[in-house]
């Protein structure tokens, strides 16, 4: 009961605080109400709320239970924040911007960017240039690394305003970039996304959590849309 307490508690002061700086929350910490899994109505039972965590549990995603977490709305130009952990050996990621068009593509990362969510040392994406945690996947490394140890928890921040995107690592920008312009197009043009149609084109979506088939954690998911990321980014 002791536990129950503190962990409510905790949740609640941090849903405050994020909302006192404009965010609001997209997970209630009890629920999966304003998600869903990509190409369903409902979220799957792989993604379980525990204590005001949402853990995607591989073995509860056996037989169809899997598949990426999606928000029910849109974002144009948002601040997100939340905080992620993984398991040892783990891969996730954070993808936005998603077209939530399961007919048209199949999986999330056909549309959506992603900012890489990852065990550096224990997943073989780790030994790869773009792909390890932070990243702008496949598309632009990050500036330095300040992730955490494997089973800590990280805050990962994503930008977006007016074409302008900045990713954010435990108060560290360790990505910034254009969306959309010439220079944008030649980083898809030599990645592996190339010849993608639906990729990277999207100026308004969703927000997904990716099921890469290991256990990873979030919780605090708020957002900002939109007026003051100079505040926690100096990005103007």
């Amino acid at each position: 009961m002791i536990k129950i307490i503190t962990t409510a508690v905790l949740f609640a002061f941090l849903q405050t605080a994020h909302a006192q700086k404009g965010f609001k929350p997209i997970f209630d910490g009890k629920t999966t109400a304003g998600w869903h899994t990509y190409g369903k109505t409902t979220a799957s039972a792989g993604w379980k709320v525990e204590d005001g965590v949402l853990h995607f549990d591989p073995e509860a995603a056996k037989n169809g239970q899997g598949g990426d977490l999606v928000t029910d709305a849109e974002y144009e130009n948002f601040h997100l924040k939340l905080d992620w952990k993984v398991a040892p050996n783990a891969n996730s990621g954070i993808i936005f911007y998603v077209n939530d068009n399961p007919t048209k593509y199949k999986n999330t990362y056909e549309t959506g960017l992603e900012m890489q969510v990852l065990d550096n040392d224990g997943h073989s994406d780790g030994k790869i240039t773009k792909h390890r945690a932070g990243d702008l996947y496949d598309l632009i490394q990050s500036k330095s690394e300040p992730v955490k140890p494997v089973g800590e928890w990280n805050t990962a921040e994503v930008v977006c305003k007016n074409g302008k995107l900045t990713l954010v690592l435990n108060g560290v920008i360790i990505v910034e970039t254009v969306l959309w312009d010439d220079n944008f197009k030649a980083l898809v043009a030599g990645s592996k996304f190339a010849g993608w149609p639906g990729f990277g084109t999207f100026k308004k979506g969703h927000i997904a959590l990716q099921d890469h088939g290991n256990n990873v954690w979030y919780r605090n998911i708020s957002i900002k849309e939109w007026n003051t990321m100079e505040t926690t980014t100096g990005c103007k």
